[in-house]
């Protein structure tokens, strides 16, 4: 019975809460819908998404829907503002994808250039005195005061800020003889 039902009926039923009338509106126009999204889309996955969205979002569009139309042209439009709004969300997230892998390569390089700072820095301090290394250790790499890193190596605090200096001096000496090689 429900078959011979024309759209219009079957809409104002189906927007009314009648889903036998709804099941009926969707078996009769799936291909319709799906095959209007692959045309708009030009993509059969995109196509299956947009249709399956479109029949899930119905039952609350048919609440809006006023017969001014036929009820396909009504569907037709609901499907063309569909595929707008699937080309819309895809421009903005491969716009924002775009700018994640500039922001991703950029993270990459600034990882790449604290490895190879870190590894210089490793090399440089092989270079320094035991006292010197474990001096930078406590105070830059613990970041204990120079009061504390006085402490635990058991020298006065003026010692520390002397050693540190000398570290710097040094660190100076070694990054100019490399960039003059």
């Amino acid at each position: 019975m429900l078959m011979d039902t024309p759209d219009e009926t079957l809409a104002s039923a189906a927007a009314d809460g009648d889903r036998a009338a709804f099941a009926t509106l969707v078996a009769r126009h799936y291909d319709r819908i799906f095959g209007l999204a692959w045309r708009l889309s030009g993509n059969r996955s995109d196509a299956e998404d947009l249709a399956q969205d479109i029949c899930a979002a119905l039952p609350v569009k048919l609440r809006h829907w006023r017969a001014e139309a036929r009820f396909t042209t009504w569907l037709y439009r609901v499907v063309v503002n569909a595929a707008h709004d699937q080309r819309r969300r895809q421009a903005t997230r491969s716009k924002a994808a775009e700018g994640w892998g500039d922001w991703e390569l950029a993270r990459q390089d600034e990882i790449e250039t604290g490895r190879e700072a870190e590894a210089w820095l490793h090399q440089a301090m092989a270079q320094l005195s035991p006292e010197l290394r474990d001096t930078v250790a406590l105070v830059l790499g613990e970041e204990l005061t120079q009061a504390q890193a006085g402490e635990v190596l058991g020298v006065t605090e003026g010692t520390i800020s002397w050693r540190m200096s000398e570290v710097k001096k040094r660190l100076r000496v070694i990054a100019a003889r490399e960039v003059g090689q």
